[in-house]
């Protein structure tokens, strides 16, 4: 068919109504086509077309079918839907008539209202004189009852006192309440002011009760109608207060009261005013201690009364064990506290950290029988702070440290007199000189760690840190004094008498307190002795055996003053002499124990070889003959070897002893051809490089027979062959000086003109 004009311009309707439409037929007969080229894509398939035709007709008209079905059934639906509009329609149009008729009819009878409004006020106003009338008896008797109230509340009777209050207070209340809703605020000054006696009762109740609540720790044992009346009393303004609180429309003046929490209140301030708050208290040790021990013994018996007693007087929501429990725990942490500003000695800082922390939470006191296991403190925290309680460690050290510090003095002070004693120092049963400075000293040390181990164990580290501090200080001045002694023993020699005995007998008490320390330690796993300690007591050590190795050469120096001369080379007893006063003095360090007694043998062999080159560096003596050189190295010879068999006898080892520095030194003087003397010296420096170009220079001069070109030679293989110290090698020519050579001079010396 032709389309007209307007419809080949715009499109068919169809098309622009329901483009899915098209869409959709255009899918589906890709679709059949796609279906149907792949089923019939051989010729012998073509033989079922007729079969695929029915079928295919058949599903036509059976989906047809249900379409129309469906398309039926919606149209019924919508023409159902359609009458009830109509109906609902007529309804809402009749219900506007009637609306519309009624509102003319109120219209009309409005003139008829306004006089049912004066009959209305007429009735309000009449309800009012009826309530005025049934409590106008009541009100006439309010003086009355308050006279009547006020002798209960003087005999006690505070029950019946309460009830005739509580009655009191509703008819004042339900007036106040009646005049609030009616918007007649100015009307209720009146009342309150007629009622006025109402507050001098209240107050004389409470003050009966918080009284009876002051003393219920008492009345539970002597009278406990009181405290229940008391709490019922309580109760009951409770639960008004709830009410009131509840309705949240009218509240009346003094609500809510909050009697319960005042009651808690009372009773804390009780217990903390009866205990805590005393005007003085003795905080010295033994004052201390009384009252501590007095409020241990009360806590625990009122405790016991509230477990017992108290807990059976009042409602279980009260929690009164619980809260006595935390007000005491409370009241004490805070009495600590105060009690720990004061200037406390270490006693007192003793007895409260022990009490704090042991006493406390023992079966002595929170951890008692008779408490347990209603009582449990461990939900309260401690009773001091970590912060206090290392406050008050770090005081009780400072007072301990105080203590040992004064108590070691007057024991250095007791010590450095008997220095001066006319009797030798004490001995051991091995007869080792000794004094009682180390056992005192330990025990003290000793004694304040243990004491310290008995609170907490980080105050006993502290304690035991400050004990090593004090030890290495007292060394210190120990050292000191001993230094104080040898000046003292160097202005005359015979003060103090026993000047040696009493250093062998310091080094003793050294070597005792060295292996005492480490018994110390608080931990068995870990006693080694600090750096700083351990060279403290190895400078104590070395100044005893320097002052005796002075005396020692004290001794020596006037012996010596025969070496080098032409007397010592032709035969002397100087080494005879030297090997007595070395014996003498060996036979005091044997009152010594090892190992200071071997390195006494050992630094005075030192000083015996030191001292003996020393003074043939002094360029007294310069061989003339070769035959004087034959006497000198005799004279070395037999001097070291009796020197030497004088320390193998008193049990230093040759390989321990320096005297080899003479024999070498013999060797060096005894070589004939000077053309050898690099090598030799060589050798020399090799075994001993601390030995300088100064000392070696002054050997030679002792040889006499050394040309300059023989020394420029040997000085410049020593400065070409530098020589490093090893780390074991105890030092001989360094501590040895050599004097200055002599300025050649052109004139002749003689007197001046």
């Amino acid at each position: 068919m032709g389309m007209s004009a307007a419809e080949q311009r715009h499109g068919s309707p169809a098309e622009e109504e329901w483009p899915e439409a098209e869409k959709a037929e255009k899918l589906a007969r890709g679709a059949a086509l796609k279906w149907a080229s792949g089923v019939f894509y051989r010729p012998e398939k073509l033989e079922g077309l007729g079969q695929y035709r029915s079928r295919e007709t058949q599903r036509n008209s059976s989906i047809q079918s249900r379409l129309k079905s469906t398309v039926q059934s919606y149209l019924e639906g919508i023409g159902a839907g359609l009458e009830q509009l109509r109906s609902a329609a007529q309804d809402v149009q009749s219900v506007c008539q009637d609306l519309e008729a009624a509102r003319w009819s109120l219209l009309d009878s409005a003139e008829g209202f306004q006089g049912l409004q004066q009959m209305r006020e007429l009735m309000a106003e009449h309800v009012q004189l009826a309530s005025v009338v049934q409590v106008l008896p009541q009100l006439f008797s309010v003086q009355e009852v308050f006279s009547h109230t006020l002798q209960l509340l003087r005999g006690q009777q505070l029950l019946e006192a309460h009830a005739e209050l509580m009655m009191m207070e509703h008819l004042r209340d339900d007036i106040l309440s009646q005049l609030h809703l009616r918007g007649l605020s100015s009307a209720q000054a009146t009342v309150l002011s007629y009622f006025g006696g109402l507050q001098e009762l209240n107050e004389s109740l409470a003050k009966q009760l918080w009284d009876i609540v002051g003393s219920s720790l008492r009345l539970v044992r002597e009278d406990p109608v009181l405290l229940v009346t008391a709490v019922r009393i309580i109760e009951r303004e409770e639960k008004i207060d709830d009410s009131l609180l509840l309705e949240a429309t009218f509240l009346p003046p003094g609500r809510p009261k909050g009697w319960r929490q005042k009651f808690y209140h009372v009773l804390q301030e009780t217990i903390t005013g009866a205990h805590f708050h005393a005007a003085h208290m003795d905080t010295e040790g033994p004052g201390l201690a009384r009252h501590l021990t007095a409020l241990q013994k009360v806590i625990v018996s009122e405790l016991c009364v509230v477990k017992d007693l108290m807990v059976q007087c009042v409602p279980a929501h009260y929690n009164i064990l619980s809260l006595c429990t935390a007000t005491y725990h409370q009241a004490l942490s805070s009495h600590l506290q105060d009690i720990l500003r004061e200037n406390l000695d270490k006693q007192a800082l003793f007895l409260l950290l022990e009490w704090a922390l042991r006493v406390y939470h023992s079966p002595e006191m929170m951890g008692h029988p008779d408490l347990l296991p209603e009582v449990d403190v461990s939900a309260l925290g401690p009773l001091m702070s970590s912060e206090i309680v290392d406050q008050t460690e770090r005081k009780y050290v400072v007072k301990v440290k105080a203590s040992m510090l004064e108590w070691m003095q007057r024991t250095l002070e007791v010590e450095f007199k008997e220095w001066f004693r006319e009797e030798e120092p004490e001995t051991d049963y091995q007869g080792f000189f000794q004094s009682a400075l180390p056992v005192i000293v330990m025990q003290m040390l000793n004694e304040n760690i243990q004491v310290a181990s008995l609170i907490t164990d980080s105050l006993q580290q502290k304690v035991y840190n400050m004990a090593l501090e004090e030890l290495e200080a007292f060394l210190g001045r120990l050292r000191e004094a001993l230094v104080h002694c040898g000046k003292e023993h160097q202005k005359d020699r015979a003060i103090p008498k026993h000047y040696i005995s009493y250093l062998l007998a310091m080094l003793n008490n050294n070597l005792a307190l060295g292996s005492s320390v480490s018994s110390l330690h608080p931990d068995t796993a870990r006693r080694e002795v600090p750096t700083s300690l351990r060279a403290a007591l190895d400078r104590m050590q070395k100044k005893a055996c320097q002052l005796l190795l002075e005396e020692l050469l004290l001794d020596l120096q006037p012996l010596c003053l025969q070496l080098p001369s032409r007397k010592w080379l032709s035969g002397s007893q100087l080494a005879s002499s030297m090997c007595e006063v070395i014996d003498k003095y060996a036979k005091d360090f044997s009152r010594a124990r090892e190992p200071v007694c071997t390195v006494l043998l050992a630094e005075s062999e030192l000083l015996v070889t030191s001292q003996y080159l020393r003074v043939l560096m002094q360029k007294k003596m310069v061989c003339k003959s070769e035959e004087e050189r034959g006497q000198l190295c005799d004279r070395l010879l037999q001097d070291a070897t009796q020197l030497r068999e004088l320390f193998c006898g008193l049990g230093l080892e040759q390989s321990q002893q320096s005297l080899e520095a003479v024999f070498a030194l013999r060797e060096l003087i005894c070589l004939k051809d000077p053309a050898l003397l690099s090598l030799e010296v060589l050798g020399f420096v090799t075994k001993y490089p601390d030995i300088s170009d100064e000392h070696v220079s002054t050997l030679l001069d002792l040889r006499g027979d050394v040309s300059k070109d023989v020394r420029h030679m040997v000085l410049e293989m020593m400065a070409q062959n530098p020589q490093v110290l090893p780390e074991s090698y105890r030092p001989i020519f360094s501590t040895i000086l050599v004097p200055a050579p002599e300025l050649p001079f052109c004139l002749r010396k003689g007197k001046c003109a």
